[in-house]
């Protein structure tokens, strides 16, 4: 018998995934082996390491110039240029996210017990602090963030799913406070989740059907020789969208994000917020770019469609929202819609594409940033019955907490793409780069362009003035009597909010710095 060949793997250029799931794995044991009240002191230092040592692999790689210029792991896995910078904000995010999962009161003791019961109770005398469970569950979402933009077949890319999402249905549904409406939320999360992964795994097979193959390269080799419109084809680029759409929250497919975002803990909604969204985005590009590169006519009305939908349903639904963060997950919607009009800037010359691929990358990374900067400020507010929901709540606050509201106004100034902060250069680049492209595809197409940038102009008018809404309130209103405490915050939330405002005020003033970085990414393309 003929020995089966044992498959190549690239274990150097795999570290950072490889330490992630690791360290998740090595969580797993400390629940099932070491005493309740050494979990904590042992997931912490866990954690933090092994982001932080993932983060630093992914440096070596970056300064060592060991971009990779083939896929690893048999073709599973490209990890190319911009690969390694998605990597590096995921990392970035997700630490500073633990920071604030770190701090006591924010997830439940006992998530089996019914809320209000005798059990929850005691569980909560208990003093047990918390499910330590979350730390596992965050590295293995985590490391599932990693794989999904890097996947080069379609197969990888719904593990990658899976793993991404499955920890944060459970994660959703722990906190403390509102036991009900965390556990809807994450009952909401899990059916349509499910049902989006449906899509994506049926689109899958359509697509096999068509190409006999989830690789991406040889799906696009095989359009390239098939001409014709083929109904597998067209079958399975809608169920693929239909499931990649659902993750980046672009409408239709948006409707899980107020509700989820609202019911979850908020550490756990920062990290939704910023790295689920750096993630899924990384994948849309990889599969629409590198897959789906030959169908891009086929594919860009429906994706100019989808970009305009979002960006005008997240910015006017925002204005009625009275909850902040339903009013958060509505920004986040229409800032899904900014990044898609980067997605369509793919026109003309290779050089154009690494322009509009930079645009993107250097827009995730901004807004991730301060996406989590925000919502540590919302941990900071709170009532009796946990954090202060309601923007009645926040009238006044600039004149109880002067700081703390200030830091949350240039927050939402930076989200409004207002000028000397990090989303002006964001939005900026983004709209820039689908012009230029526009142009260089000619009359009409760049009429069709210069639309879409017109609405997403449009649309940050309009979102401006939720946000100005929110900070008028602060500032320009009489703080009740019977007004929401300011929490003490702990050192990692103040050095989440530190650093995040110093980057959301240092990239406004200085871009250059990132968007050299995110043009050094871009200029490898992608693996194909």
């Amino acid at each position: 018998m003929n020995a089966i060949p044992a498959p190549s793997i690239e274990y150097g250029t795999l570290a950072p995934l490889l330490v992630v799931f690791g360290a998740a794995i090595i969580g797993v044991l400390i629940e099932a082996f070491a005493p309740r009240y050494l979990r904590k002191s042992m997931h912490v230092p866990l954690t933090l390491l092994s982001l932080f040592g993932a983060f630093a692999l992914v440096l070596v790689q970056v300064l060592r110039g060991q971009v990779s210029t083939a896929a690893s792991a048999m073709g599973a896995v490209a990890v190319d240029g911009p690969a390694l910078f998605l990597w590096g904000v995921i990392l970035v995010l997700s630490f500073v996210c633990v920071l604030l999962i770190n701090d006591e009161g924010h997830f439940v003791a006992s998530a089996a017990a019914v809320p209000g019961s005798a059990d929850e109770e005691e569980a909560e005398s208990e003093g047990g602090g918390g499910h330590t469970e979350v730390y596992p569950l965050v590295l293995f979402a985590v490391g599932g963030m990693l794989l999904f933009p890097a996947s080069h077949d379609l197969l990888t890319m719904f593990v990658a799913l899976e793993v991404m999402s499955l920890p944060l249905y459970l994660l959703c549904g722990l906190a403390r406070r509102r036991r009900l409406l965390s556990q809807e939320a994450s009952m909401k999360y899990f059916l349509l989740g499910a049902f989006s992964s449906a899509f994506f795994l049926y689109g899958i097979a359509m697509i096999y059907g068509y190409a006999g193959t989830v690789s991406l390269p040889g799906i696009n080799a095989a359009m390239a020789k098939n001409t014709g419109l083929d109904p597998l084809l067209m079958i399975g680029l809608a169920l693929l969208g239909v499931g990649l759409l659902f993750k980046i929250g672009a409408a239709p497919f948006h409707a899980w994000k107020p509700d989820v975002y609202q019911g979850a803990p908020t550490p756990i909604t920062a990290l939704m917020a910023s790295g689920t969204l750096v993630a899924a985005v990384g994948a849309v590009l990889r599969v629409f770019w590198v897959g789906l590169g030959n169908l891009d006519w086929n594919w860009r009305p429906i994706i100019w469609g989808v970009a305009a939908l979002t960006m005008i349903v997240g910015s006017i639904l925002a204005i009625t929202q009275t909850e902040i963060k339903r009013m958060l997950a509505y920004s986040s919607i229409a800032h899904a819609g900014f990044l898609l009009v980067g997605v369509m800037a793919t026109f003309g010359s290779a050089e154009q594409n690494v322009v509009s691929l930079k645009a993107i990358l250097f827009y995730l990374a901004v807004y991730g940033i301060a996406t989590v900067g925000a919502f540590a400020v919302v941990t900071l507010i709170r009532d009796p019955g946990g954090e202060a929901g309601h923007l009645s709540r926040w009238a006044g606050l600039g004149k109880r907490a002067p700081i703390l509201a200030g830091v949350f106004a240039f927050f939402l100034l930076a989200f409004a793409g207002i000028p000397l902060t990090s989303g002006f250069m964001g939005k900026y680049a983004v709209f820039a780069a689908a012009l230029n492209s526009g142009t260089q595809a000619g009359d009409s197409m760049g009429g069709w362009m210069a639309g879409l940038v017109v609405v997403g102009v449009v649309a940050s008018a309009v979102a401006a003035f939720f946000y100005v809404r929110v900070i008028v309130l602060m500032f320009f209103s009489e703080p009740a009597a019977d007004g929401p405490a300011i929490a003490a915050p702990s050192m990692g939330t103040v050095a989440v909010i530190a650093v995040s405002l110093l980057v959301t005020v240092g990239v406004g003033l200085y871009p250059e710095s990132v968007l050299g970085v995110a043009n050094d990414a871009a200029s490898s393309l992608f693996i194909r």
